[in-house]
């Protein structure tokens, strides 16, 4: 460890490091969904116990509160090739919920051979063309979409689902339509799903309710900065890129009583923790706004006592949340635990609960 502080705490990237064979990266989900593996942690003793999801309901204090994120992934990675017959890949980044009438001006991350230049004009697979309005660097662009009626008609004819590059390089099947969604996403608008949420079944949601579990759900369009590596050695100098939210009345309300009667809160994922204790800095208000919160270690959690997780790669903003909510090395040790133990990771592996 290059940098900390004397109670172990690193900001250090390096320190957030892991060996993972790539046999063990998910490239499908568990089928089904709730048949996921679920490696217990205890914040306290540190012990480690091992589960499956359909375990939840049981595993959950009596009383807690379960907060979900209900953004609906949109498919927003679209096809191309250039007049010249280069390959292009367009991931859409502007906000999407909402705008599904829009054709213009819309933001997109591009991969290509050869650097886009203003005016190239791309035919989509499937249909449709992307005219390169503005280059702005680091591979972003804006282009103007034509060939359907909205940009939700186009997504629906052309668009893929944006999976990230380490499931079967990005490429997308039939499947994942539905698999790369949770059975509660509500609003559309994330290039990226909610993953831990990934697991949640209607029958493991039955069971929660029948055991008196309530839920609640927040709103987080997750954005294309979840694919991007942090790419400072000092984590103090790293910046997570803002992404939207919202909650209802109903949740704020839960929210509020929740926090004033002491009961355990658990966010299913980090994008849901971030909007939590967004709230608890900045006050339970009902209505949308955006989250910038980089959570490092150090970060006294204010609304959220437990958490469950898809395990993350090594290196990223998502561990050091996660290890900043577990501890660093307690985080660490729990994934060697998981590598050893063959559990699958990344977005469609199984799940961490931290209580």
């Amino acid at each position: 460890m290059s940098e900390g502080t004397p109670d172990g705490r690193s900001y250090q990237l390096s320190d957030y490091d892991f060996h993972l064979p790539d046999a063990q990266i998910a490239q499908h989900p568990a089928e089904p969904r709730d048949s996921a593996r679920l490696l217990g942690i205890d914040r306290g003793t540190k012990r480690h116990s091992h589960h499956t999801i359909m375990d939840l309901p049981q595993l959950l204090p009596e009383g807690a509160l379960l907060v979900v994120n209900d953004t609906q992934v949109v498919p927003a990675r679209l096809r191309a090739r250039k007049a010249s017959g280069g390959r292009v890949e367009l991931l859409l980044s502007s906000p999407l919920g909402g705008t599904h009438d829009r054709m213009d001006n819309h933001h997109a991350l591009a991969r290509s051979n050869k650097p886009l230049r203003v005016g190239h004009v791309l035919d989509i697979e499937g249909g449709g063309q992307a005219e390169v309005r503005e280059v702005l660097g680091g591979g972003a662009v804006t282009v103007d979409l034509s060939g359907a009626s909205s940009l939700a008609a186009l997504l629906e004819q052309s668009g893929h689902v944006p999976l990230p590059p380490y499931i079967r390089g990005g490429r997308d099947d039939t499947d994942d339509k539905l698999q790369y969604q949770c059975t509660y996403a509500t609003h559309p608008g994330a290039v990226a799903a909610p993953t831990a949420g990934l697991h949640l079944s209607e029958r493991v949601l039955a069971a929660l309710k029948d055991r008196g579990i309530e839920r609640a759900a927040v709103t987080l369009h997750v954005g294309p900065g979840t694919f991007l590596p942090v790419r400072t050695e000092n984590l103090r100098s790293h910046q997570v890129q803002a992404e939207r939210f919202a909650i209802d009345e109903r949740t704020a309300r839960t929210l509020q009583m929740a926090k004033d009667t002491g009961r355990p809160i658990i966010a299913v994922g980090t994008t849901t923790t971030r909007v939590l204790e967004t709230l608890g800095r900045d006050g339970i208000v009902a209505g949308t706004g955006w989250t910038d919160l980089t959570i490092l270690p150090g970060h006294e959690f204010q609304l959220v006592s437990g958490l469950m997780s898809n395990f993350h790669l090594p290196r990223s903003s998502l561990l050091v949340l996660v290890s900043a909510f577990l501890g660093r090395e307690p985080a660490l040790a729990a994934y060697r635990v998981a590598v050893a133990a063959g559990y699958r990771f990344y977005s469609y592996g199984d799940a961490t609960l931290m209580l």
